[in-house]
């Protein structure tokens, strides 16, 4: 049986663990925090999931939200996706993550005065740009926003 209770702030160290080994599998496994966001993250562990834990922390803390509507956002994982249209959540929106490596193309790219071209850059696309954004860049995902009206 998981027992689910409030935050403490003890527990900042386990659930900065648990949020990197949750993510380390997925497309996100390169968004790492060093101190718990004030954004809430829904994750388990991967030796923790298909156990239901998941879904017995969404159920938890919903009745104490005091907002209308959850917004979530994922990449590609089918697991991830799959289990938020499960929980009640609507695919509402997509746009791109694009990343540039130093390995990809920096043509186009500005940058101020003294400064070279850009090494490394996290940018946002439109979805309509996907066939053009692949192309040109090896790192390319869809990012999916849910919503699960309350």
């Amino acid at each position: 049986m998981t027992e689910i209770r409030e935050y403490r702030d003890e527990d900042e160290p386990s659930w900065l663990r648990c949020r990197l080994l949750s993510f380390f599998e997925t497309e996100y496994y390169d968004d790492i925090m060093v101190n718990r966001p004030t954004i809430d993250v829904l994750a388990v562990r991967p030796d923790h999931t298909r156990a239901g834990i998941a879904s017995q922390l969404l159920e938890a803390v919903v009745p104490l939200l005091r907002v209308d509507v959850l917004d979530a956002w994922t990449r590609g994982d089918v697991s991830a996706n799959e289990w938020y249209q499960r929980s009640g959540f609507v695919e509402n929106f997509r746009y791109l993550h694009v990343y540039k490596s130093w390995q990809d193309d920096a043509d186009g790219f500005e940058t101020p005065e003294g400064l070279g071209k850009p090494v490394n850059a996290f940018m946002h696309a439109p979805i309509s740009l996907e066939a053009s954004m692949r192309a040109r860049f090896r790192r390319v995902h869809v990012c999916r926003q849910y919503v699960r009206a309350l």
